[in-house]
């Protein structure tokens, strides 16, 4: 952990983790200098549309989940008097956390400003500039770390078939990572204080996802009398016994950064094959991903199970 309060940026691909391919060469270059694993999700409700999946998938990300399903129960009875009374926003829950959201979905940017996020739009920002201009909200500037900041924390959103500034989501976001990387790397007083994740999910499940894409292998198999060894991961635990409501196939992928003080792993491209062979995080709770990040901006007294 850094001797100073990190700021977070958090690249969240919706839906983007089946379009990566060896031509975003950012994102694996991002992945081979980063700690990877996984986040799960819970299963998907019946018939959820895909709106509905965007936004709880996001308010797993912010450990956000009950207060999102008391919203949707409050609009789908016709009762809001009470809404902004019951649900716990991020800077309440967070010792005062300055976070944002960065995304052109309506109904993201309703849900993430009830929950306590400030919403900006790409049309905006400076996009000549978007990663100065990024860094700059974090209070990075000139090379330098200033004492005040606008936000602690930026969620970027990209959604599948995106187009933002003549660039379509997967490529967006490789062209930015990469930028930011070449900025951070260049000057060491960003590095060291700026928390960077990537999240890349993989949207709706498909057909045949759950023999490609499953977690609930991710063992040791070179060594039997390991494997016999290997303890039961805490994402399928849930107060003691095991959590039913929980999705080992299609989880997001997640990388995260910070310069000498993550740890690199033996990843060499953001790929969920060789998340599984090298990654050092292996599985975790979605929600627990927040309060993680938290931590390293001082906004959380602990990290833990």
């Amino acid at each position: 952990m850094a001797d100073k309060p990190s700021r977070a940026l958090v690249f969240y691909g919706d839906g983007l983790a089946r379009f990566v391919s060896p031509t975003q060469t950012h994102l694996h270059a991002f992945a081979t200098r980063a700690c990877c694993g996984f986040l799960a999700l819970p299963h998907s409700p019946p018939s959820e549309n895909e709106d509905s999946r965007m936004i709880r998938e996001f308010a797993e990300l912010i450990d956000a989940s009950e207060a999102y399903d008391k919203m949707v129960a409050r609009k789908f009875v016709g009762d809001k008097s009470q809404e902004m009374h019951v649900v716990p926003t991020v800077p309440e829950r967070f010792m005062g956390m300055k976070a944002a959201i960065i995304t052109n979905n309506s109904s993201l940017s309703c849900v993430g400003s009830r929950l306590g996020l400030s919403v900006l739009h790409w049309n905006g920002l400076n996009f000549p500039h978007l990663a100065s201009e990024l860094l700059k909200l974090l209070g990075f500037q000139e090379g330098k770390t200033l004492e005040t900041n606008q936000f602690d924390l930026i969620f970027v959103h990209v959604g599948a078939d995106e187009k933002i500034n003549d660039l379509k989501d997967i490529e967006f976001v490789n062209h930015l990572v990469g930028e930011l990387m070449h900025m951070a790397q260049l000057e060491t007083d960003i590095g060291s204080r700026l928390q960077m994740s990537i999240i890349m999910s993989y949207g709706a499940t498909l057909v045949g996802d759950n023999s490609i894409f499953s977690v609930s292998d991710a063992k040791p198999k070179s060594n039997n009398e390991l494997s016999l060894l290997f303890p039961r991961q805490s994402y399928t635990m849930k107060g003691g016994k095991p959590n039913k409501n929980v999705r080992h196939c299609c989880p997001m992928l997640v990388a995260q950064w910070q310069n000498a003080v993550t740890r690199k792993d033996m990843v060499e491209e953001f790929s969920f094959r060789d998340f599984i062979e090298h990654a050092g995080n292996l599985v975790v709770p979605a929600d627990r991903f927040i309060h993680e990040v938290a931590f390293k901006l001082w906004k959380a007294p602990k990290y833990g199970a």
